[in-house]
């Protein structure tokens, strides 16, 4: 295992990045609600020094200045086969939409997972690049987010079609 992780400053807070190899296996936010192990993430490396980091921190910057809506970067992610599949179909959701837990429940052919769906999500360990604030509460409501629910409506906000933020009143 090549482990070793990072701290990268954006919007969101200054946010722990962890690598295996080059590839992204971990983005956690201050405070966040499944922090990785500490013997689980590797030494502590400059961002600027490691390509993966380093490309991690260019696509976060460019994604919350509004100049992309996808991620390039390569992300292995690490869970149970119902985890995974829940990972994927988060990957799925395209910028500026959200789905409901429930949805993604039926996805999967059950409509009664919808409570297991979201702690699936709730433990997504690529937070923002996997994108898990998408995902919103059956009324449409903001819910559960490991980041916090005033991140989860600051991404959602980014992500906003130009159309319907011309059409709030505030």
């Amino acid at each position: 295992m090549t482990a070793r992780h990072t701290r990268i400053g954006t919007a969101l807070g200054e946010l722990t990045v962890v690598a295996d190899g080059d590839t992204l296996i971990g983005l956690y936010f201050p405070g966040h609600w499944y922090p990785p192990k500490a013997d689980a993430i590797g030494p502590f490396v400059e961002a600027a020094a490691d390509p993966v980091f380093a490309r991690t921190a260019e696509e976060l910057a460019e994604y919350l200045d509004g100049r992309r809506t996808t991620f390039d970067v390569p992300v292995a992610l690490h869970g149970d086969d119902f985890q995974q599949r829940v990972w994927a179909l988060l990957r799925e959701i395209p910028h500026g939409e959200t789905t409901t837990y429930g949805a993604l429940a039926a996805q999967l052919g059950n409509p009664a997972l919808a409570q297991r769906v979201g702690q699936a999500v709730g433990r997504n360990p690529v937070s923002v690049i996997v994108p898990c604030h998408r995902v919103v509460g059956s009324d449409g409501s903001l819910t559960g987010f490991a980041g916090g629910l005033r991140r989860k409506q600051f991404l959602l906000e980014l992500e906003e079609p130009a159309e319907v933020k011309a059409g709030r009143l505030f």
